[in-house]
């Protein structure tokens, strides 16, 4: 019998920059097609500039969640987008994610 593996959503599974790019993709693919067209261009590797804006915006609207319309979900979505210029951020948020995972399927299962 071969040993069981971990799941690619699995906390415990070995993470790769990879996983996160894949994770996006996925990710994209749900949603309308008009946001689809408009995050394949945000993703472009020419918008860099465009994106690091965007990113910056986000990650400090996050920051000042306390202020009306701004909110926490600015900050997550703000990193997810400087994820894709800074390498070293796609594992951690990789993690991230599959640990949220892990806990929404913890506390459903409940």
């Amino acid at each position: 019998m071969e040993p069981a593996r971990a799941t690619p959503a699995s906390p415990q599974a070995p993470v790769t920059a990879r996983d996160w790019d894949e994770r996006v993709d996925r990710a994209s693919k749900k949603l309308p097609e008009r946001v689809q067209r408009g995050l394949a261009w945000l993703r472009e590797p020419a918008r860099l500039p465009v994106r690091l804006l965007a990113a910056i915006l986000l990650i400090l609207g996050g920051v000042f969640s306390i202020l009306p319309v701004l909110g926490l979900w600015m900050l997550p979505l703000g990193l997810a987008l400087l994820a894709q210029d800074v390498p070293g951020l796609k594992v951690p948020m990789e993690k991230c994610a599959r640990w949220i995972e892990h806990q929404w399927r913890r506390w459903r299962g409940k």
